[in-house]
């Protein structure tokens, strides 16, 4: 496989480096593997931190800045940042207002983000964690207990981030993450597995004429494999897996999510098929987002993501954003 990369031992610091370079707006410690808001602590607002794997992006170094995250912790390709990362993490943003972790439900994830909170208040910093699983695909995979965190962190890290950035206390910011993720639902398509720069070959074996239902943002097996289907059927069923756990009665919003390697032009494709499925539906979509924000390396595919949204939800999700993965009102 030919990646635009040097070694696969250097991918994720040359990636931070290059961060480094692009975005003066933060502070990149290539070392120790921390992406913080160049501006923090922030006096008086709660701090968010969030990480995982690297191979996602622009999940979740993109998303720090002004309206989502305080800081980031990537580790490395598709594993867990270590209990250090969050500490330190936690300890540049925290401004005495509390930290709250926004953790993804990977095994090693919620391990290491649980270790780091007992370090955090160790020494004097007072952590609360939201757990993000929003994937109606499967109960239990290979890398979890319970449904896996996909699409619907980019909502809560959005959501509550302007809540944080509003003032608004730990306690509250904490209630609001639950509340959208509870809001939320995931279903996520492969048409080809991701390529991994330490294998240098895909990660699973997905036939050119077949594609995976439900499948994870690590490569995990999804519900099920069939023949290849068109937008429209694939739309027909991602969405009606969703809204056989969802039911919304209130308006949504939508992210039509690439993972990776789906070009723009079949994205928004595929975007008009779940407005079509979601109105024969009933239901109103009050925000569409399009675009690669949860990735999988270069996996070719998309997931749909449906937050159900009243009118206080709404309001924190429109309000100003600047990162690198995410920006608008600024």
């Amino acid at each position: 496989m030919k990646m635009l990369i040097n070694v696969p031992e250097t991918v994720v610091a040359d990636g931070l480096r290059g961060m480094a370079a692009a975005h003066p707006e933060l502070t990149v410690d290539v070392e120790n593997r921390v992406v913080v808001r160049r501006d923090a602590p922030v006096a008086g607002k709660v701090a968010l931190v969030s990480g995982g794997g690297s191979g996602h992006e622009p999940l979740h170094a993109g998303f720090v800045g002004p309206g989502m995250l305080s800081a980031a912790c990537p580790g490395e390709v598709f594993t867990s940042p270590v209990p250090d990362q969050m500490l330190r993490a936690a300890a540049a943003v925290d401004s005495g207002a509390g930290v709250l972790f926004v953790v993804k439900n990977y095994t090693g994830d919620v391990l290491n983000f649980d270790m780091a909170a007992e370090l955090a208040e160790d020494e004097g910093i007072q952590v609360a964690k939201v757990l993000v699983n929003d994937d109606v695909a499967v109960t239990d995979s290979l890398y979890t207990a319970g449904r896996r965190g996909t699409g619907a962190t980019l909502f809560v890290e959005k959501i509550a981030g302007a809540a944080a950035d509003e003032g608004q206390p730990l306690e509250r910011v904490e209630a609001i993450a639950r509340q959208v993720n509870e809001n939320s639902r995931s279903f996520g398509v492969a048409l080809s597995a991701c390529t991994t720069p330490a294998k240098g070959s895909p990660t699973f074996d997905l036939p050119p004429g077949e594609l995976e239902l439900g499948i994870g943002i690590h490569g995990e097996p999804g519900r099920e494999r069939r023949p290849m289907m068109t937008s429209r059927e694939i739309a027909d069923f991602a969405v009606h897996a969703i809204l056989e756990d969802l039911h919304p009665s209130d308006p949504v919003l939508l992210l039509v999510n690439g993972m990776g390697a789906t070009p723009l032009l079949e994205l928004y494709g595929f975007c008009a098929e779940v407005h079509r499925v979601l109105a024969e539906r009933g239901v109103a979509v009050a925000r569409t987002l399009v675009g690669n924000y949860v990735t999988s390396l270069d996996m070719a595919g998309t997931s749909v993501s449906l937050c159900r949204i009243d009118e206080e939800l709404l309001r924190l999700w429109d309000a100003p954003v600047s990162t690198p993965g995410l920006r608008w009102g600024m």
